[in-house]
């Protein structure tokens, strides 16, 4: 394992080196806020087979995250720790012959000074997306995988994938906050040939994790490990997303006499005709466990100075037959409910839900001011393990989930640019506070909180592909007298990138 980590770094060294001597050169992508890349320069349309390769792009990525994650209070099942990844990516597109290309995309993070050991590598918060937890019970804290690996065809003004591929809407993401994105492997199909219109399709079979090798269900947890108590155990190579739906598992669905093998289907049309008006209708379904109808609109009202923008979205959650199996609770509590305390659900048997989630967003050259706020109906708790995250852009802060029944959040988000600004050249910052209740009627929900979040990007003239982040999270939770764990923490995060 040393030699491959000696190894990894001497080319990354290498390429780095080489990199920075062509860095005057056309910037190929950039990266946005959410640290996703956008493509400026991409293979053009060729003559020949060999012109496919011969004319196609390799795009680079060097990239370092760091985390240190520090509970307020540590117990057996809370440990402080950090994690560290180093690695990248080459991404390498054909060209278009008779519209016809393909992209396959190589990721490798490597950790080599974890200080779990095997024992507690299951306590890793946020820095455990540098490695496998799977694989480091073997011992092997790094991870090289083909992230992205897809035959496209391109007609008139439409995009069909098929293989594995990262995929953006509003309950799926590739969350590239780490160092290997969430994809997914099936087909998909992007339209605009429908004036001020935008349509999306996709047809996916599994997903792969930012902290897996391999692919796998876009929905089962995996709990048929049993561990040597005599009781399931996820052996992380299932979903496994902090998100999941520990009810609609395995043994759950072996029990019900269902498949533990799923599809992910997804359908959004997005709308620009009236001026100034974005509108959005999306469809999820997993059939035979649950379906999802999400309406979201968004209007700017120009001014002078400053762009605001009020904006809604409402998600309907549709219970296909996944609340018989796995319960109304993303803990799996309620999975082999019978009769008796229904843990504060109204229907323990049921995911049927929505969600509403307001905004309203001021902007102008140098400043962004955002105040949200999203409510769970008092039902089930929305499933959602694909990375999207229901109240994203809303009242989602770092690392917070707040889509379990019955929970409030408000938001208060501001961004400055003291670049365009010109006050500090390539820096600026944003600051959210948020505001979590959660209902305590709810078994095993967790405590209210308050939570700062705050992000420093910082470039530099002198190398334009590279940047540095600075995450700082802190967590205040309200133990309720006792009643709650105190879950407080204080969370780091810095990350290098440097595209070539």
């Amino acid at each position: 394992m040393k030699k491959i980590i000696s190894l990894s770094l001497l080319t990354s060294t290498i390429i780095l080196s080489n990199a920075v001597a062509n860095d005057s050169a056309v910037q190929k992508r950039i990266l946005k806020g959410n640290m996703n890349l956008e493509y400026k320069v991409l293979p053009k349309d060729v003559d020949s087979f060999y012109e496919m390769f011969s004319q196609g792009i390799t795009y680079g990525r060097l990239r370092m995250n760091t985390f240190k994650w520090d509970w307020k209070k540590e117990t057996t099942k809370n440990k402080s720790n950090y994690a560290l990844g180093l690695g990248g990516s080459l991404i390498f597109k054909t060209g278009r012959l008779n519209g016809i290309s393909a992209t396959v995309g190589f990721y490798t993070s490597q950790n080599p000074f974890l200080t779990m050991d095997e024992e507690n590598v299951g306590k890793l918060k946020a820095g455990k997306d540098t490695l496998s937890r799977n694989d480091a019970k073997d011992g092997d804290y790094g991870m090289t995988v083909i992230g992205q690996s897809y035959l496209q065809y391109d007609f008139s003004k439409t995009k069909l994938k098929f293989g594995r591929q990262l995929f953006h809407s509003v309950f799926t993401k590739s969350n590239d906050t780490k160092m290997i994105p969430n994809s997914f492997d099936g087909l998909s199909l992007e339209s605009k040939d429908i004036k001020n219109t935008k349509v999306q399709l996709a047809y996916f079979q599994a997903q792969k994790l930012r902290d897996h090798t391999r692919s796998h269900d876009v929905l089962t947890v995996d709990t048929s490990y049993i561990n040597d108590k005599g009781k399931p155990k996820a052996d992380w190579t299932n979903n496994d997303d902090s998100a999941k739906h520990m009810g609609l598992s395995s043994l759950n669905f072996q029990e019900a006499k269902k498949s533990t093998n799923h599809n992910l289907m997804i359908g959004t049309v997005e709308n620009t005709s009236v001026s100034n008006l974005k509108a959005v209708v999306s469809y999820l379904a997993v059939p035979d466990v649950i379906s999802n109808l999400t309406f979201e609109a968004h209007y700017k009202i120009k001014t002078a100075d400053w762009t605001i923008s009020p904006g809604f979205r409402y998600m309907i959650q549709n219970d296909d037959g996944g609340g018989k199996i796995g319960g109304a609770s993303l803990k799996g509590t309620l999975a082999n409910w019978k009769s008796g305390d229904t843990g504060g659900y109204k229907n323990p048997k049921s995911l049927d839900s929505s969600l509403f989630a307001g905004r309203i967003v001021a902007k102008n050259k140098t400043t962004k001011i955002l105040y949200g706020y999203s409510q769970i109906e008092d039902k089930a708790d929305i499933v959602a393990p694909w990375r999207g995250f229901p109240t994203g852009g809303y009242t989602r802060a770092m690392g917070q989930y707040n889509w379990v029944a019955n929970t409030k959040t408000h938001m208060i988000q501001a961004s400055y640019d003291f670049g365009k600004a010109g006050i500090i050249d390539g820096f600026r910052t944003t600051v959210r506070y948020a505001m979590m209740d959660f209902d305590e009627k709810k078994d095993d929900v967790l405590a209210d909180r308050n939570i700062i979040h705050m992000d420093f990007w910082k470039k530099f003239k002198s190398i334009p592909n590279f940047e540095t982040k600075l995450r700082i999270g802190i967590v205040n939770s309200d133990d309720d007298n006792g009643k709650k764990a105190d879950s407080s923490y204080n969370e780091y995060r810095l990350e290098l990138n440097y595209l070539f």
